[in-house]
């Protein structure tokens, strides 16, 4: 496997103070569209993956994040084509402006446990788990 045959992707889990993760359902038109997943989108090359994260908060949400407020949480792979799907998972808990629907149908907050009431893209699953363990560890 090289370079040319991973698909490499970041999506964030925006964090409101009651622990509750941001998700958008995708637009009619698009591949999965309907399903729930985080915002994010494509590295492009020669892209830091947390300056890509960024760039795509503020196209898809109007948000502006800070890339020292993007912890690395986890990571899933997925078969897509003849490639791999790298998709890097973000917590993000301090952006400035409010979440808006811009590049999607709509949008929800939900408290970790209650994104497996949600259809969601493979690819996305695994990072439930991942977010419903670091709530059981947060301090409350």
């Amino acid at each position: 496997m090289d370079n040319s045959t991973i698909l490499l992707v970041v999506a964030a889990a925006l964090t409101d103070p009651q622990g509750r993760i941001l998700v958008q359902r995708r637009p009619a038109g698009k591949a999965m569209a309907g399903l729930w997943e985080f915002p994010g989108g494509k590295v492009e090359p020669g892209e830091a993956p947390e300056a890509a994260l960024v760039r795509e908060l503020a196209e898809e949400l109007g948000v502006g994040v800070a890339a020292e407020d993007l912890t690395p949480l986890t990571f899933a792979t997925a078969p897509v084509s003849e490639r791999t799907l790298l998709l890097l998972l973000y917590r993000c808990d301090r952006w400035q402006g409010e979440p808006q629907p811009i590049d999607a149908d709509a949008l929800d907050w939900r408290r970790p446990a209650d994104l497996r009431d949600l259809a969601m893209p493979p690819a996305d699953l695994p990072f439930i788990d991942a977010l419903a363990a670091f709530e059981s560890r947060a301090p409350e």
